[in-house]
């Protein structure tokens, strides 16, 4: 008989430790960055931006370990839907957004480049192989090197500033290594835990891992973003707001989508391609069109921070009753 306690319990554990260790694992590096001589702005844009995928990606790698690729997958592309949809949509409607930061205007082409990339990569032949990840994961490295090179050469530009407004408290090396450890552990055994509970109600239900992934751990590790750009929007830096969307969003495609091709090849379920990445291509635009569209550019209105959010809830209605009919 199945006892549903015990896993919700770890999914809900999990997320919560989750973030906790994220937090940390982010004071940990950062401040070891910092003692170390690196700059404040190279740390804003290199670990701290990593740390707030760091959910995603630990999931996604124990996911594909444990043999469940298909909840990284949906995990991946889930998240950057959530992203979107409802924490954009959500930190607008709190409080309009208007984007100021030039880094910010030339990363969206980025991102469409990069989800065009992805889609084609996995469309080619309906698998995530280890050729994919390792192209994907090269991109990553090419997208920070680029990131790094754009802030280094705008120091003025706002959103350079607000970037290091975000970072850590000065730590001591030592204090700064034991968060940076204690971080790591927590992680990873909370990944564990989530992607152990995430599968067993999974089957449970009936319904695949990718699903799963698309809807409850998407939500789950979406968290940190959710709660970083609403906080952003209430204290006016809506490039933070709007940043850790799109940053996030490319991190979720080249560092997250690419673990399970590396760890554990194989296809993908093709309503990935047919359903999925179709969804995120369109909600993409429909926020890119609300703030570069009919009125002034740089602009997300509250009426159309409700718009998003509702696609959201329609993507996840869309899910329904696609896996029950």
């Amino acid at each position: 008989m199945f006892h549903p306690v015990l896993p919700i319990i770890a999914v809900l554990s999990g997320f919560v430790a989750l973030v906790w260790g994220a937090d940390r694992f982010v004071m940990g590096a950062a401040g070891m960055a910092k003692n170390f001589g690196l700059s404040p702005l190279l740390i804003g844009l290199t670990i701290v931006a990593f740390g707030t995928s760091a959910p995603e990606m630990l999931v996604s790698s124990m996911a594909a370990f444990t043999g469940n690729p298909g909840l990284g997958v949906g995990n991946a592309i889930g998240s950057n839907i959530t992203n979107i949809g409802l924490v954009l949509g959500a930190a607008a409607l709190v409080r309009p957004l208007t984007v100021h930061s030039r880094i910010i205007r030339r990363e969206v082409p980025v991102l469409l480049l990069t989800m065009t990339v992805a889609y084609g990569l996995i469309a080619w032949d309906g698998q995530l192989g280890r050729l994919d990840g390792a192209l994907l994961i090269g991109g990553l490295f090419l997208m920070l090197g680029w990131v790094v090179r754009e802030g280094l050469q705008g120091k003025g530009d706002e959103f350079g500033a607000q970037v290091e407004d975000e970072l850590p408290p000065d730590v001591s090396t030592p204090k700064a290594l034991l968060w940076f450890a204690v971080g790591l552990v927590v992680l990873l055994g909370s990944s564990r835990m989530l992607v152990w509970g995430a599968v067993v109600i999974a089957r449970h239900f009936g319904v695949t891992d990718n699903v799963i992934g698309l809807t409850v751990v998407a939500f789950g590790t979406s968290l940190p973003e959710l709660a970083a750009s609403i906080a952003a929007a209430r204290r006016d830096e809506h490039d933070i707001a709007v940043g850790n969307v799109i940053g996030s969003n490319m991190f979720n495609l080249l560092g997250v989508l690419s673990l399970p091709g590396l760890i554990r090849p194989g296809p993908v379920a093709p309503e990935v391609l047919t359903r999925d990445f179709p969804a995120m291509f369109a909600v993409t635009l429909l926020a890119l069109f609300f703030a570069r569209g009919f009125h002034k550019k740089g602009v997300l209105t509250r009426v159309e921070g409700g718009l998003l959010v509702a696609s959201f809830c329609g993507y996840i209605c869309w899910l329904y009753f696609d896996t029950r009919f």
